[in-house]
């Protein structure tokens, strides 16, 4: 079933008594050809673009909940490409064409808005490193737009513009970054992938991997025994656990990162703004609240729930700038698993498993990487080789010392 505005129209005249389910319920066959561990954003994605560049007919997802349910689901929201790095900065770029694009390849309304990013500047030292920044992403074809304060402070009057510690001096603006209903991606991405025949089963929690002599034949499941030739990773912060059962250990740590939503407001922020002098970063939902975050906790969790130094933290991030936001109330937050990689960028590579295919380390920028992960994760379970806009995210970075540090803070995960 293709959407459009006429079946809505339709739908709407006759009762709604014509939709039917996004996707399939479907029970698992004995083999598949690509069995994708994951049915989150990177996951689904995966599995489409399997079937849609490269013709792969027996696909199936295995999601131990259900679609949309884990960090999908759990995010802000914002895409971008501003990165600096040559390993980053085109597989960013690449993404973020994808998602200009992303609706009218899947039929689906996920809610694409490019209402730009702006990333604050406090002091001379940060217009540099921000110059340089926004420098490296034109090279790379992005846009990148350095405005003065008194743009800023005519765009954004209720900006703190002459706060005495964190005065306004500028900032780095992206014009085509912005936001994407997080789920809707998810829900879409699902649809399209079961409408070119992959299997999609929900419910399905990986419990081991059959390996022998090297190779990885298939899954245990909560479901049974499924075998696969190739056997793709991709489960975000519940990498280290999964990759456990495979005989792994991997170089990355998991933490938790929170988020919040304020009362609905009227519309008061019309794009996506950054704190230079703090991680906390701002933007207003189509619903009018004000969705926010900041830094992730700073020890290790596989809980999906915060505390409250960083809650104290966000708050102050957010004072500095929008004083008017001591007036908001929150309505509620939640909290997110993030796989935070050694050097702050992620793996997209072959395990030493013949068979076995690993996808994580995300980080902060795992959401606005979802097409580009899939694209260029699926690229690499068909041809064996990576893509070249991925062609750095490999395991073997760190024995070489081939970082990709876009914070500059080293093996410091909890920094990136």
């Amino acid at each position: 079933m293709r959407y459009s505005a006429l079946r809505v129209i339709k739908e709407a005249l006759t009762g709604h008594k014509g939709w039917t389910p996004a996707w399939r319920e479907v029970a698992p066959q004995a083999h598949y050809d690509y069995i994708v561990i994951g049915g989150g954003g990177h996951g689904l994605a995966t599995a489409y673009y399997l079937a849609r560049n490269h013709g792969a007919k027996k696909v199936a997802v295995l999601e131990k909940g259900w679609i949309g349910g884990g960090n999908v689901g759990r995010n802000t929201t914002i895409i971008r490409s501003n990165y600096l790095l040559d390993g980053n900065e085109p597989f960013y770029e690449h993404s973020l064409k994808l998602w200009e694009g992303l609706e009218q390849d899947l039929n689906y309304n996920a809610m694409v808005s490019q209402r730009g990013i702006l990333n604050l500047i406090h002091s001379d030292a940060q217009r540099d490193s921000f110059t340089r920044r926004g420098n490296a992403m034109i090279l790379n074809g992005a846009d990148a737009d350095l405005l003065s304060t008194q743009t800023i402070q005519k765009r954004y009057p209720f900006l703190n513009v002459d706060n005495a510690r964190f005065p306004i001096k500028g900032g780095l603006a992206q014009h085509r970054g912005g936001t994407v209903r997080h789920d809707a991606v998810a829900w879409g991405y699902a649809r399209a992938a079961d409408q070119l025949g992959v299997d999609i089963i929900q419910n399905c929690e990986v419990t081991g991997f059959r390996i022998q002599g090297g190779t990885c034949l298939g899954v245990e499941t909560s479901r049974g025994y499924i075998a696969g030739g190739k056997i793709a990773a991709c489960v975000a912060g519940s990498s280290g656990r999964l990759m456990s059962k495979a005989g792994m250990r991997l170089p990355i740590e998991s933490h938790v990162l929170q988020a919040f939503v304020s009362e609905g407001l009227k519309p008061v922020l019309p794009g996506v703004i950054t704190f230079g002098a703090g991680h906390f970063y701002c933007s207003q939902s189509d619903k009018g609240g004000l969705v926010f975050g900041g830094d992730i906790d700073g020890y290790n969790s596989y809980a999906q729930r915060g505390n409250l130094p960083v809650v104290e933290d966000v708050c102050e991030g957010a004072m500095a700038i929008f004083p008017m936001l001591g007036r908001v109330r929150l309505l509620r937050m939640w909290g997110g698993i993030m796989d935070m990689s050694m050097d702050g960028s992620p793996i997209i590579d072959r395990t030493h498993i013949d068979g076995l295919y690993f996808n994580g380390g995300w980080c902060y920028g795992g959401f606005k990487a979802t097409p580009a992960s899939g694209w260029c994760y699926a690229h690499l379970l068909a041809r064996d080789t990576p893509h070249d806009f991925a062609k750095a995210y490999r395991f073997d970075r760190f024995e070489k010392g081939q970082m990709i540090d876009e914070k500059g803070v080293g093996n410091n995960p909890q920094l990136h």
